[in-house]
């Protein structure tokens, strides 16, 4: 299983497990690209399954990277470490 993080917003997120990954996929009617992982955390007080992260088609590196940055405080997938 895979440990997915749908960015949705700067302040928006959607956490959900899957069996498989695909490059792009479709969510809530918004198409969703594969942008970081899937990476397998460090051990921490439990097992993690690896984690991918995705974010809109339509934004850009830069804009994945700053919304990445924002939703780390609420968002404890993107503060592990790899």
């Amino acid at each position: 299983m895979y440990q997915v993080i749908l960015l949705k917003s700067e302040t928006g997120f959607a956490r959900q497990r899957w069996e498989t990954l695909d490059e792009v996929v479709e969510h809530e009617g918004v198409s969703y690209s594969l942008r970081a992982g899937p990476r397998q955390p460090l051990p921490t007080d439990h097992a993690w399954d690896p984690v991918a992260v995705y974010a809109p088609d339509e934004i850009s590196e830069e804009e994945f990277q700053d919304w990445y940055l924002a939703l780390q405080p609420q968002v404890e997938e993107l503060r592990l470490k790899y």
